[in-house]
């Protein structure tokens, strides 16, 4: 007998009847036996622990997310506005002056060439500005590279990545140590009192002045202040015996302390502080194009205000956003040398043949200092992965002429006062020779590389004394005339190697005649080579 074949709709209702019967007894397993309680109290006990690796999860995503708005803002009429923190400093004159003033509107340039506002603001609480820049009320904000390593090494900042983008200017006169009477020069601040604003660019002129006198920052006790505004009134005590302050406070402050004066400023210390413009990388990812256009527009604007006409226009639109006369605003630009592009080139390392100070060697070495002072927790991360070049690289092939050229290096000229003019600073350096010659070996310059290059580029305005000296071996003419060669030959490796004007030099041979303290006999071996040493001192011009 053949069985009989099953139509489709058969199989279907047999199909539908084993599926009800698994459904149904299950169903009836779960909710009425122990073994379906259990599993229902594994199930639940999975759900939750999910919900807690899901939670976290969240929480963790939350916590490493970028905070803020990285696309640009957009007003009412649709135009995107460039949002830029500001301090009261003559340096943001050439932006000011570009964009007409410093609110945004339709008669700035960044908005007529290049079709975005920008909106510049006025805000000195640098820690306020940054908290309102990760909460994104600001895109851009400022700051000097030798103190940029204090936004770039803390964790809470790192999901913002600051990202250094323009070099605004160079002070020149804006930041001054004064000090009280009876203090000549750099090297006789050691074991005194320092008034100084930590942590902030006051310690790095600081530092810079004490190495360019053979000392470091734990042969002075700091008093620390909170800015150089007070460091200026704790200096009228008579707590402190020196003060690292602002223009004009060193003017006012040194005329209220009978017999101060004004010890060095950056005119002399001229590529000390050097202020930065910043923005979170994925700021500047999602907004490339308006960050190349804004610093092409500044550049423009550095360039531009070299016609006093110009110059004059961007001094009111300074004393307007500082609240200041046009006078007191034509200080304020007095103390700085806007860089343009032709520095940002040099600044960034982006011009292979300068020798000159770079961003790399103020962020690098105040990434070490901030941490032996106790002012950061951790050496910030390299400058290479903290700067954006490509604003710099991409303006390269549109900011063409002698307007936008680099600073030219300065023009010394000799003075018969050279050789007795009061030293800034002196620092005595061993340099090796073989005996009874003049040339330079590899490791003696090195030894210059390592102990003088960097603070002859720092202090670029000053005129350097070189003074060759000798142990009493020997003819005392021959020495001297050997002693004054070997100087030449110290003056004559800066010069090639880093550029230096010859006639920034002043050469003095002394032969035996100024042993150091305690050697004047050369009675030892140690005491000889003592007084075989080079003396390196800076001269204001």
């Amino acid at each position: 007998m053949v069985a009989a074949r099953l139509t489709s709709f058969s199989k279907f209702l047999i199909t539908v009847l084993i599926l009800a019967l698994i459904y149904f007894g299950g169903n009836y397993v779960y909710n009425n036996t122990a073994f379906g309680k259990d599993l229902q109290k594994t199930v639940q006990s999975a759900k939750e622990e999910q919900s807690q690796k899901d939670n976290q999860t969240k929480t963790e995503t939350a916590s490493n997310a970028p905070k803020g708005d990285f696309t640009a803002a957009v007003d009412e009429d649709g135009n995107k506005v460039l949002r830029v923190q500001l301090v009261s400093w003559g340096g943001y004159a050439p932006g000011l002056y570009f964009n007409e003033g410093a609110a945004a509107n339709l008669r700035s340039r960044f908005f007529q060439d290049y079709g975005f506002k920008v909106d510049f603001k006025l805000n000195n609480d640098l820690g306020g500005a940054v908290d309102a820049w990760i909460a994104g009320e600001y895109d851009v904000l400022v700051q000097t590279a030798d103190a940029f390593p204090l936004y770039t090494a803390p964790d809470d900042f790192a999901s913002l990545k600051p990202r250094a983008f323009m070099q605004v200017d160079w002070s020149r006169g804006g930041d001054a140590i004064i000090v009280k009477r009876g203090i000549k020069n750099v090297n006789e601040l050691k074991g005194k009192t320092i008034a100084l604003a930590t942590p902030s660019p006051a310690q790095t002129l600081l530092i810079s002045s004490l190495e360019a006198a053979g000392l470091s920052y734990d042969d002075v006790t700091v008093q620390r202040t909170k800015d150089n505004i007070q460091s200026a009134e704790f200096f009228k005590s008579d707590d402190v015996d020196a003060a690292v302050v602002w223009s004009p406070d060193d003017i006012f402050a040194t005329q209220d302390v009978p017999g101060s004066k004004i010890l060095v400023t950056t005119k002399e210390q001229s590529h000390i502080i050097a202020d930065i413009m910043f923005a979170s990388d994925d700021f500047i990812q999602n907004n490339k194009k308006m960050i190349n256009e804004f610093y092409e527009g500044w550049m423009k604007g550095v360039a531009e205000l070299e016609i006093p006409a110009n110059r004059k226009k961007a001094g009111k639109y300074l004393a307007e956003l500082n609240g200041v006369g046009e006078e007191d605003a034509e200080g304020m630009m007095s103390v700085v040398k806007w860089t343009g592009h032709g520095d940002n080139m040099n600044f960034f390392k982006q011009n292979r043949s300068y020798k000159g100070q770079t961003g790399t060697d103020l962020y690098t070495k105040m990434a070490q200092k901030f941490v032996e002072t106790g002012d950061a927790d951790k050496v910030a991360p390299n400058w290479r992965s903290v700067i954006y070049t490509g604003a710099v690289i991409a303006a390269n092939d549109k900011l063409v002429g002698e307007q936008f050229e680099s600073e030219k290096s300065k023009v010394f000229k000799p003075s018969a006062g050279d050789k007795t003019a009061p030293a800034i600073s002196n620092k005595p350096v061993s340099i090796s020779f073989e005996t009874g010659e003049f040339t330079l070996g590899e490791n003696a310059k090195t030894i210059i590389d390592l102990q003088f290059a960097e603070t002859a580029k720092i202090f670029g305005n000053s005129k350097i004394r070189i003074e060759g000296n000798t142990d009493n071996v020997g003819n005392k003419a021959s020495n001297i005339t050997l002693s004054e060669k070997r100087a030449q030959a110290v003056a004559d490796y800066l010069k090639s190697q880093y550029q230096m004007d010859p006639n920034r030099f002043i050469i003095i041979g002394n032969g035996p005649d100024k042993p150091v303290l305690g050697c004047e006999g050369n009675q030892t071996e140690a005491c000889k080579a003592k007084n075989r040493r080079t003396d390196f001192s800076l001269i204001a011009d």
